[in-house]
């Protein structure tokens, strides 16, 4: 088949849009507090209604690829997430941002059902491991720029800056709500892929087996498998886990340490997420190296060491380990999907879709936290995020793939190209 080299470019660009749309909760999170006058328990409701569509939505979008096609699925995808967006940037209001951030949720949960195996086909299968983790190393990107973007426009909206971007949304965002600049630039962002997406020709996908969804026989069976739920709860986990931080690190700084959400709060979430994209690639030497279990121990133990320090030390500490837990955080997502994978014979398909409806932990948990925060306030809520951390740290107990990962015994190995 031939190999198509502006799909490719597409596909990592929209993995980049995904995330930065994704992960730009966490430093907004404080100006929607503030602009809304909500308690930590209503703002918990805002990533949950982001991340139950994932809940909602894996499993059938994975039907409905199938059905209708690539194409039409990532059209309808970012057309959901245009409609998402606009509506919040017209009518910025709580309740509106509930409706605005499920909408977007669901367009991108159908967008990660759709990528991968388009970037299989139009990369070519010879290369899909390594244009996975560039995509990877664009997700990161953008987790790491959007929070950037946030800090750049709430400073410069209405500030007597000049520039066309600036005075344009200086018109169309009211000034004691300058955050909601952010949808305005997403809804051009969606709608801009739309149009491109509307321009191109895809390529025809034959999915895998690994790759298809079959909610018959194969769920059936899979749902009678312990084995199965106990590793959707450690995808619920490290998701749960992964946005219990990021989604309240700008608040919590705010809160005990007086830093100033739209500037330093955004920098700790920015680095966050970039030190959770560097160590992913430390994380695939370490791979090679030695067994994922062992590996997962012990960036597990990192995260927890992390996170106390950055909760009960001082502001230099919560500075410091706020990103360090992000760097800890980042090979247990894909550890836990491969152990799963490799622990169970057959329907990888089916279960790839049940795991990835475990993304609705991104709901639970920070919802979980901001309840909790109420009671006992967000410095002991965020202990909470110990127990899914704990849960995560047993996996490597008990997990008992059927093929463990491939380790070198040369450095020389371990750089080698395959």
């Amino acid at each position: 088949m031939q190999r198509n080299s502006f799909i490719v470019v597409l596909i990592l660009l929209i993995f980049f849009v995904i995330s930065f749309l994704t992960n730009i909760l966490g430093p907004i999170i404080p100006d929607i507090v503030k602009s809304f006058d909500l308690s930590l328990g209503l703002a918990g409701f805002l990533p949950f209604a982001f991340f139950v569509a994932y809940g909602v939505m894996s499993i059938p979008a994975g039907l409905m690829v199938e059905k209708y096609g690539e194409k039409r699925i990532l059209i309808a995808a970012f057309v959901l997430a245009f409609l998402g967006a606009q509506l919040f940037a017209l009518v910025p209001g709580f309740s509106i941002a509930l409706l605005s951030l499920f909408l977007i949720g669901i367009g991108m949960a159908m967008l990660q059902v759709v990528i991968n195996p388009l970037l299989r086909v139009a990369g070519g299968e010879e290369k899909f491991a390594f244009f996975s983790v560039l995509a990877q190393l664009f997700f990161g990107a953008a987790s790491f720029l959007s929070p950037l973007l946030y800090s750049y426009l709430v400073v410069n909206v209405h500030s007597g800056s000049s520039g066309f971007l600036i005075e344009t949304l200086n018109s169309l965002v009211p000034e004691n709500l300058k955050w909601v600049s952010l949808y305005w630039v997403f809804a051009v962002i969606a709608l801009l892929m739309v149009l491109v997406i509307a321009l191109v020709r895809f390529p025809k996908v034959e999915l895998r087996e690994d790759e298809r969804m079959d909610v018959g026989n194969s769920f059936g069976e899979l749902s009678r498998n312990r084995t199965v739920w106990l590793f959707f709860l450690g995808i619920f986990a490290y998701v749960g886990t992964e946005q219990g931080i990021a989604n309240w690190i700008s608040q919590f700084l705010q809160t005990y340490h007086g830093v100033d959400p739209a500037t330093t709060g955004a920098s700790v979430i920015s680095y966050f997420w970039g030190l959770l994209t560097i160590g992913c690639f430390l994380g695939l030497a370490l791979l090679k190296l030695m067994d994922s279990r062992k590996v997962l121990a012990f960036f597990t133990c990192g995260a927890i060491v992390a996170l106390l320090t950055a909760l009960f030390g001082s502001k230099e500490l919560a500075l410091l380990g706020f990103p360090l837990a992000g760097f800890f955080a980042s090979v247990m997502y894909s550890v836990i999907f491969s152990l799963a994978l490799n622990s169970v014979p057959k329907h990888h398909g089916t279960f790839s879709g049940i795991l990835c409806a475990g993304i609705s932990g991104g709901a639970v948990v920070p919802l979980i936290v901001g309840g909790l925060g109420e009671l006992v306030g967000l410095r002991l809520a965020m202990v909470f995020l110990l127990i899914p951390l704990g849960y995560i740290f047993s996996i490597s107990i008990w997990a008992k793939p059927l093929v463990n990962n491939e380790t070198v015994t040369s450095v020389k190995e371990l750089f080698k190209l395959s």
